[in-house]
């Protein structure tokens, strides 16, 4: 009897331990960054800010990452920048103007990539199971940034998925933002007197939220909601331009806003655990946009 009930104790303990070892490796962290380097560190001429932010990213340790305003590289620059922050696997949007591109831990399969509707481009790709949109949408018309909002959220209701994420630089604001944006009132003169006959950042002279009003309708959650406060989540512009543009210290403070954006299907935005905006400290000074990274619990 007694080598029988020890025989049990052996067999539970043994079952329980591996039950538990199944576990912890079947749901697993996966850190997702969005990061607009700025001109391709002035076109490849700032090779100090680029291996600066090379360091900086491979610190972070993101498993995916999506990158804006890759100008002048091509795939194989991207590889050599990706390898040195951990990620063997690469996709580039295109080899010209302002590129975009997402680098990961894991193969990546291309989806799409269409250069001809947008202003920059979209890349759709896969990885871990998940469907990535990087976007960077127009600087500079809030028509544009509405009608690639639109096609967007036509391409990702297609999928008929569950997994999905949109990130990048969106270059609008969001609703959620209005209740402290409204107040920036040198912000919206600013962007009143640039505005011509062709092109214009407001709409009807007002900030403009319809483009993420497109994305939140798809559905898709913001994912700094609940996990961050917005008032201070701003992500653009950072104190690297002071002295550039005739921005000073007061003009940055004045004109911060939230264009980067993390977006995720409702239901991997139930398994996001964690979202940081890197808007203080080193990242002032790699681009002229803060970097923004979510954390999900999820099956690899």
């Amino acid at each position: 009897m007694r080598l029988l009930f020890r025989t049990l104790f052996f067999t539970v303990f043994i079952l329980g331990f591996s039950l538990s070892g199944f576990a912890q490796d079947e749901i697993k962290s996966l850190k997702v960054m969005t990061y607009n380097i700025w001109n391709g560190f002035d076109w490849g001429k700032d090779t100090a800010r680029n291996e600066n932010l090379i360091q900086w990213v491979k610190e972070q340790n993101p498993d995916v990452l999506a990158v804006q305003e890759l100008c002048g590289y091509d795939e194989e620059k991207l590889r050599k920048d990706a390898a040195k922050w951990g990620h063997p696997y690469v996709q580039i949007l295109k080899e010209k103007d302002y590129p975009t591109a997402l680098t990961s831990k894991k193969p990546i399969e291309l989806i799409e990539k269409n250069v001809d509707n947008f202003w920059h481009g979209l890349l759709h790709v896969k990885t871990f199971g998940i469907d990535f949109f990087v976007v960077h949408l127009s600087p500079a018309d809030s028509d544009t940034r509405l009608r690639e909002a639109k096609q967007i959220k036509s391409r990702i209701q297609e999928l008929q998925s569950d997994s999905y994420i949109i990130l990048g630089d969106f270059n609008t604001q969001s609703p959620f933002d209005a209740y402290w944006l409204e107040s920036k009132k040198e912000l919206k003169a600013g962007m009143l007197a640039r505005q011509n006959e062709e092109y214009s950042n407001l709409r009807l002279g007002e900030f403009d939220y319809a483009p993420m009003a497109e994305f939140l309708s798809i559905p898709a959650i913001d994912l700094s909601l609940g996990k961050a406060d917005l008032e201070e989540s701003f992500t653009f512009p950072t104190p690297a331009l002071i002295g550039l543009y005739d921005q000073t210290h007061e003009t940055i403070l004045q004109s911060r806003v939230r264009i980067d954006y993390i977006l995720a299907s409702p239901t991997l935005a139930q398994t996001c655990s964690y979202v940081k905006i890197f808007n203080h400290g080193a990242a002032e000074k790699l681009s002229d946009h803060f970097p923004v990274m979510a954390e999900f619990q999820i099956d690899k």
